[in-house]
This record gives C-alpha cells, sequence and structure tokens, in this order.
C-alpha cells in the first residue's frame, strides 16, 4: 500500500491520499478500494478502510465519509455518523483534534484544508459541478464559522484527472469558464477541456489560502490511480485531512 501521507512542519496538521494498490478488493476495483457506493464486495471496502487507516495511525471507527453528490452542502461534524445515515454532503469540517475526515474521488479533485491555529480542518468533493456550484468557498465559509482564518489555511489537493485529458465539449467549457475563468483549459490534442484542479486552486487564491499545493498526479494518465473517465467501473481513492490530537467523546 502507498499512502502519501504530509504532515505539514509542526503544526500538527495530516493530509493523506491513497493510490490503488495494497487492499483486498478484486477486479475491476483492484485493490484499494474505499468506495462503499461502486458496487465492490462491502467486507472488501470495510478491509480497505480499516488497513488504511491503520497505516495512517488512525481508528478505521473514528474517521468521518460522505455521501457524495456534486453538490455544495457542507457538514459541521464532531465526530462519525454512528448508525444515523451518511448525509448528501460534499464537504465536511469538524474543530474536533484527532477526527479524520475523508473524502473520496476516482477523477475528480479532493480537497483538503486546515488552520492549525484555530484547530479546524475541512475536505470536499470537487468535481466539476461542485466546483462550478462553489463547493470550496463553502468549505472554506464552514471552516470560518468555526474560527478559522483563511490566511492561516494551509491546502492539499489531490490526484484528479489534469485539465490536458479533462475533455468536454465546448459549451460545457464556456459554462465552467463563466463560473470559474482558470478552469478553461485545452487537451494535448487540441480539444476543449476543463481543468477543475486549477479552478479550485483559483478559487482558494481569491478567498486568500495562499498555502496550496496540487499533488500532481493526474487519474487519467497514472494507472497507480482509478479513474472513472478510463474505466468506467473501478475504485475510489480517499483523501484524509486531520490534526494531532485526541477525539474526545
Amino acid at each position: 500500500m502507498t499512502v502519501r501521507h504530509d504532515p505539514i512542519h509542526a503544526s500538527g496538521a495530516h493530509f493523506a491520499f491513497t493510490d490503488r494498490w495494497g487492499g483486498v478488493s478484486a477486479v475491476p476495483y483492484e485493490e484499494l478500494n474505499l468506495g462503499g457506493a461502486v458496487g465492490d464486495d462491502p467486507a472488501a471496502v470495510l478491509a480497505n478502510r480499516a488497513a488504511a487507516a491503520e497505516e495512517l495511525g488512525l481508528d478505521p471507527d473514528a474517521v468521518v465519509w460522505m455521501n457524495q453528490v456534486h453538490g455544495k452542502d457542507v457538514a459541521v461534524v464532531d465526530g462519525p455518523w454512528g448508525d444515523a445515515p451518511v448525509p448528501q454532503v460534499d464537504g465536511v469540517v469538524t474543530n474536533r483534534r484527532g477526527l479524520a475526515l475523508a473524502v473520496l474521488t476516482a477523477d475528480c479533485t479532493p480537497v483538503l484544508l486546515a488552520d492549525p491555529v484555530a484547530g479546524v480542518v475541512g475536505a470536499a468533493h470537487a468535481g466539476r459541478p461542485g466546483m462550478v456550484a462553489g463547493i470550496v468557498p463553502a468549505t472554506v465559509a464552514a471552516m470560518t464559522s468555526l474560527g478559522a482564518e483563511p490566511e492561516r489555511i494551509v491546502a492539499r489537493t489531490g490526484p484528479a484527472v489534469c485539465g490536458r485529458c479533462y475533455e468536454v465539449p465546448e459549451q460545457m467549457r464556456a459554462e465552467v469558464a463563466a463560473a470559474e475563468p482558470a478552469a478553461w483549459s485545452e487537451t494535448s490534442w487540441g480539444t476543449p477541456a476543463v481543468d477543475v484542479t486549477a479552478g479550485v486552486h483559483a478559487q482558494l487564491e481569491a478567498l486568500g489560502v495562499a498555502d496550496r499545493q496540487a499533488s500532481g498526479f493526474c487519474t487519467l494518465e497514472s494507472r497507480d490511480h482509478f479513474s472513472y473517465r478510463r474505466d468506467r467501473t473501478t475504485g475510489r481513492l480517499a483523501g484524509y485531512v486531520w490534526l494531532a490530537g485526541v477525539t474526545h467523546a
């Protein structure tokens, strides 16, 4: 299993992104599928989530997942959902240290955010519709409601389909660019495209988030990552964010 884990200097903020290897899922979800709604064996997904959490030093029962729907709704949480239904949201934030937030992707841009001073973290699922709808500004707004300050927020985006591969119709590119000009792109073969990660980073910059990094991995090009556009039936990667510390019941 390869989990890219990035503790941010002495602040206690942690960011991690998985690849597809080292799990127990069978074809076509091989191997480390962390998505529970893609048709994979639920027992395999639970085993994979437990293995990824163990690799990161996390309690798998203390990770907050989302029921992602390409919208802009954000939930503020202080613990896992337990037996309650997982809500349809594309952003989640918390001020509970030690509580990990997770986002699932297979081409969309996973956005991980932390203000270590305020003790607030957030995770967002930014696909093309969500980026246009404003899921990233909505997640930052939810973090500021808990005391975060944009200029202190550290942002990391994970593996996603790049702007040189994400081909779309010309009208769609125009509609996306009208909402976020930085997302305008062109494929490497000269056709209209959208760069969701570039759009996300432009939105973060406009909000005052200066400390930003992108993973550099294109999911469609990399066989080490799941890609819905490449394979259709496939698994899901995960991004995790948390602050060092212990959650309290």
